[in-house]
């Protein structure tokens, strides 16, 4: 099984550790000096090192004690990609071909939760929906990357759901910024997976369940722009800088595609899975009990 990486907070404290089993492994109590957070660890591309730390160790604490939080703490920059499938774009039913070109676009880190934690639908509107998709943490500063080169700069890999509130994605006519970044309208996780080599991500099963009911189905060789396409394309720019996260884009298969349109709702329970990178789970609740 691959080392897994988790931030997470116990007792109102930030740690980070490995998961072992139903534990985890604690290493902040021994690292947090040096590395503050995961963000420093990939800095200093001492992900293996920590690995061989916490090789052998018994978990500090259940998995069911901790709150997980969002892999990378504090990213510089999340960089979205969008209709970077194939079908995606005939789902927009416009007449327009294939984009020549990634859609890209941003999110903030308070838009996102862990895993295990609730996704909030906003109390101004009924239309959040899921996006199952792979997700590259990049370990190497880099600028003009050539794609032959762009794998080298990747230094883990986990999962999001990249929830979209609808509605609010069509209130500006050339933008989805406000749609995108609802305060934890989307998750991330469940752990941080150390790259290990293009084949680990190259043709991977990306599936994605609300409620145990298959909805999205993909494989990452279908993607238009692949990863290597994508960081030398972003990285012409933007310096692309440890830490920064890149979210690679959803197959077919959301809420707003299917007719008649299926919006999650208080209760739903939505899963993210990917051979090799865990399932990424969460429940829906809404804002307004919540306040």
């Amino acid at each position: 099984m691959p080392v897994r990486f988790v931030s997470y907070r116990r007792n109102g404290q930030d740690d980070y550790g490995v998961a072992s089993g139903d534990g985890v492994v604690c290493l902040s109590n021994q690292f947090k000096a040096k590395f503050p957070t995961l963000k420093e660890v990939i800095a200093a591309g001492a992900l293996n090192r920590l690995a061989d730390a916490a090789a052998g160790k018994s978990a500090d604490h259940a998995l069911g004690e901790i709150e997980f939080g969002i892999p990378v703490p504090h990213p510089e920059k999340i960089i979205c990609v969008g209709v970077n499938y194939l079908e995606r774009n005939e789902e927009y039913k416009d007449g327009q071909a294939a984009p020549s070109k990634p859609s890209l676009f941003v999110r903030f880190p308070g838009s996102f939760t862990g895993h295990n934690q609730p996704l909030i639908r906003p109390k101004v509107s009924g239309q959040l929906d899921y996006e199952g998709e792979v997700v590259l943490i990049v370990g190497k500063a880099g600028r003009h990357i050539s794609e032959a080169g762009a794998l080298d700069h990747i230094a883990a890999v986990t999962l999001a759901n990249e929830g979209s509130v609808r509605d609010w994605i069509r209130h500006g006519k050339f933008n989805v910024t406000q749609g995108k970044n609802f305060d934890q309208s989307g998750s991330m996780g469940p752990w941080l997976t150390p790259f290990a080599g293009e084949e680990q991500i190259a043709d991977i099963r990306l599936t994605t369940r609300v409620n145990g009911e298959l909805r999205q189905d993909d494989r990452t060789s279908r993607m238009t722009f692949n990863f290597r396409n994508l960081i030398a394309y972003i990285s012409t720019f933007t310096t692309l800088q440890p830490g920064d996260i890149l979210i690679t884009g959803t197959p077919t298969g959301a809420g707003a595609r299917l007719n008649p349109q299926v919006w999650l709702k208080p209760g739903d329970v939505v899963e993210v899975e990917a051979k090799g990178l865990g399932a990424l789970r969460n429940i829906v609740r809404d804002e307004a009990a919540l306040t």
